[in-house]
């Protein structure tokens, strides 16, 4: 009896633990003019980045922004410009949290950034590729900090991955057609 007691207990806060691991994922729709997908989000992991993330979402900062740089084999990146290329005005920089265990795989979201590791304010980038050369430290001694990943819809993420792009506005690697955040919403 007393070992069913204690196999039943186990199970129990294993199911507990595991409902609490579930209540720090959140899931956010990504409408586009290609396609949704779904990300999940991780603010255990990278609390200030999730935290600026859904702070641009909550003021619908990233409906009617564009991917406005694709790189076949590498990634995607978006959340900053305009259809028109003019760059929306951001909030403060945010300290960048590579250093979280989460890794640059294929179909992860990081944030962009230049070369001040603390810079990345409301751009973001999907990897298309197994990036390890982004991850904590990098080879910039910072890496770039994922903080969520797509769930559903890579397929979306593929063929933006795979569209046309040229020179726009002094940018490269911008879609020649262009590809709409049209709305983020929780899920």
């Amino acid at each position: 009896m007393k070992k069913l007691l204690n196999i039943t207990l186990f199970f129990y806060l294993l199911f507990i633990s595991l409902l609490g691991y579930s209540e720090n994922i959140e899931k956010l729709n990504i409408e586009t003019s290609h396609g949704n997908m779904i990300i999940e989000i991780y603010p255990d992991k990278a609390p200030i980045t999730v935290k600026n993330f859904l702070s641009y979402v909550d003021k619908d900062f990233y409906n009617g922004t564009i991917f406005h740089r694709v790189i076949d084999g590498f990634m995607i990146q978006g959340g900053g410009f305009t259809k028109d290329m003019e760059q929306k005005e951001s909030d403060a920089p945010i300290k960048n949290e590579a250093n979280n265990g989460l890794k640059n795989l294929p179909y992860s979201i990081a944030m962009a950034r230049t070369s001040d590791p603390d810079s990345a304010t409301s751009q973001f980038f999907i990897n298309v590729a197994n990036n390890s050369f982004l991850d904590y430290p990098g080879q910039d001694g910072a890496g770039y900090c994922v903080f969520g990943k797509v769930v559903d819809g890579t397929e979306v993420i593929d063929k933006i991955g795979k569209v046309a792009s040229s020179s726009s506005n002094g940018h490269q690697d911008v879609p020649t057609e262009a590809i709409m955040i049209e709305e983020v919403l929780s899920d």
